[in-house]
């Protein structure tokens, strides 16, 4: 173990964490309102926007997000889509994970006890202010777990965007290597700092958890 290669190489590893949190902080942003989107569309009367939202989830779930990423990226200019790599990973991340979060809404509006919602109809609320004030309230709740696996599996996705040359945590270890020959410290340190953002992301996740329970 070459700790000395380490605490040399640490503070560029520390820029290419934020560059990670940049990338899961937006990305997860995107993915918020492609999930909102997605699963107004799914639970819609419209046969049209619920068939765009059910497509929009298969599409997205069925390819791989490296894929995604590609298309993306090297793709776009075929279309008069100019993205950097950054941009393209965002974009990429945040639609892949738009689609997990659309099921995750979807799961958790259903779930809502349906008398709850009918009682609110019987006192005169309309449709808008039941969702409002009844179903969107508990849905949350029900959202906050799954969300937080949505957050890890999207913080350790986003070393596909190395792949296209965003200098993230991957990259960085991947580009140190080819200097030192040391892969065993590099993926080390990259897996620590992985590791300590979704530790932080998780303490956050059942801090919000736990404010909800007594809610």
């Amino acid at each position: 173990m070459d700790t000395d290669l380490i605490i040399r190489v640490f503070p560029y590893f520390i820029e290419a964490a934020w560059v990670t949190i940049q990338l899961s902080v937006l990305s997860m942003a995107l993915g918020l309102v492609c999930g909102a989107l997605g699963a107004a569309a799914r639970l819609s009367r419209s046969p049209v926007l619920r068939f765009l939202g059910a497509a929009y989830v298969s599409v997205i779930r069925g390819t791989p997000a490296l894929i995604q990423v590609f298309i993306l990226y090297f793709g776009g200019p075929q279309v008069g889509i100019q993205l950097d790599a950054f941009e393209a990973g965002v974009l990429a991340l945040g639609f892949n994970i738009g689609a997990y979060m659309t099921e995750t809404m979807r799961g958790a509006i259903i779930s809502v006890d349906r008398g709850q919602t009918e009682a609110a109809r019987t006192l005169g609320l309309s449709r808008f202010e039941t969702f409002r004030s009844v179903t969107l309230p508990q849905a949350l709740r029900l959202m906050i777990r799954p969300l937080g696996v949505n957050i890890n599996a999207l913080i350790k996705g986003t070393a596909l965007v190395a792949a296209i040359s965003v200098v993230e945590l991957t990259y960085t270890a991947q580009r140190y290597i080819g200097s030192t020959y040391k892969p065993f410290e590099m993926f080390l340190l990259a897996g620590a700092l992985y590791m300590a953002i979704i530790y932080v992301t998780g303490l956050g996740v059942n801090w919000l958890d736990r404010r909800a329970a007594l809610k």
